[in-house]
């Protein structure tokens, strides 16, 4: 808004100075029709004035109009005060839950109003034509930055609420993530300030981005977001609600994301690292999918979730193959990664590598001499079947022959 009324129309700068004292004798009935004006717009939006808004409304009407008047008696008057009513105004309506369009209508009858009572009220000794377009010029310029001063009201509430919001939502979800789970009361405390009913069971999405409300508000069915670390974390309540997780992944299709399984709350935490190691793996490009589903990728989560670990577990279970040539390292490595699967079955060895079941006798007894009692031993056969399945499925290199 201009700071005064000769910004907004200059040619005020021009006007006799009883034009100015003309319309302050006019001040106590103006706020009386102009009140009434405000009232009845209200009614017909279906607000009143008894409110806190409409006490509010009856303060900027006086505001208004007796700023009007003596700024046209004093053009250089500061109008930095009124604004800051109007801005207040803006504020209001946002927190009530109107739209700033009505505010606006609201301004612009009461300005159409008070110009046609001083066209009214205008005496053959009053202000000549020529001066009335002047002060309708001013009047409607400062009824539009009233509006502006409103608009930016209503703006900064809105984004000051968001801003809360994000706050309150990002400390709701840290809440139910963290390493302990926290005590029901700060949960309850956190949950009631997020307007989130707490569910009974969560899946924890992790996303690509940083555009966390807009995912919250896509996926919906009362799904909260907020940044944390490198990716968006959204919490899903009670997922298995007919549709939910189908929403999700619609809402999700085309974004690099991970989908934790389904949990009791208490164990938020559990789906959250689940869906942030399943996210890390597909920005490596060692998980498939949009979303990856971890539940769908438990075995190979677990071998890569502290890194470096699968690697050592295989140097070591795997260590009689070392010192073999590579193609043969590698030929030996199949056969008993395809026994170990297929629970010694030689002849169904042989159909999935593709060779001969005499091959793969041969080779077992090649790989008896190099492993001997390990073959035997369930719990060592466990760990030569991880190992395998990670140095085969590109774990490390040198085994590609």
């Amino acid at each position: 808004m201009a700071d005064t009324l000769l910004d907004i129309e200059p040619g005020l700068a021009r006007l006799a100075p009883a034009v100015g004292e003309q319309l302050r004798d006019l001040r106590a009935p103006l706020h009386a029709r102009i009140l009434e004006t405000v009232r009845a717009a209200m009614r017909a939006q279906g607000r009143s004035l008894t409110g806190g808004q409409g006490r509010g409304l009856a303060l900027g009407v006086r505001t208004a109009v007796d700023a009007f008047v003596d700024a046209v008696a004093e053009p250089v008057r500061d109008l930095t005060a009124t604004r800051a009513v109007f801005h207040g105004l803006g504020r209001t309506e946002y927190r009530e839950g109107h739209r700033v369009d009505a505010l606006r209508a609201v301004l612009t009858l009461g300005g159409r109003e008070m110009w046609a009572f001083l066209v009214a009220h205008t005496t053959a000794a009053g202000p000549a034509p020529a001066d009335l377009y002047v002060v309708a010029g001013a009047l409607f310029g400062y009824v539009d930055a009233l509006a502006g001063a409103a608009a930016e009201g209503y703006l900064d509430e809105q984004r000051d609420a968001a801003q809360d919001w994000a706050t309150t939502r990002r400390r709701l979800i840290t809440l139910l993530v963290q390493p302990q789970p926290p005590a029901e009361a700060a949960l309850r405390a956190a949950a009631d300030a997020a307007r989130w009913p707490l569910p009974r069971t969560v899946a924890v999405l992790s996303v690509d981005g940083d555009d966390a409300e807009h995912l919250g508000r896509t996926i919906g069915g009362g799904a909260i977001a907020t940044v944390i670390d490198d990716a968006v974390r959204i919490v899903l309540p009670d997922p298995v609600t007919p549709g939910r997780l189908d929403r999700a992944r619609q809402a999700l299709s085309g974004r690099r994301a991970a989908l934790g399984p389904s949990v009791a709350l208490g164990r938020a935490r559990l789906s959250y690292r689940i869906s942030g190691r399943a996210l890390a793996l597909r920005r490596e490009g060692v998980l498939p999918g949009d979303p990856v589903t971890g539940d769908d990728h438990l075995l190979t989560l677990l071998l890569r979730w502290e890194p470096g670990l699968a690697d050592h577990l295989a140097d070591a279970c795997l260590a009689p193959l070392a010192d073999l040539r590579p193609a043969a390292r590698r030929a030996l490595a199949e056969t008993l990664h395809g026994w170990l699967r297929r629970q010694g079955q030689v002849v169904a060895v042989a159909e999935d590598l593709h060779t001969h079941p005499q091959t793969v006798r041969y080779r077992m007894r090649q790989l008896r001499e190099l492993f001997g009692a390990a073959l035997d031993d369930p719990d060592r056969r466990l760990a030569l079947h991880l190992a395998l399945r990670h140095r085969l499925g590109g774990g490390q290199a040198g085994w590609t022959g």
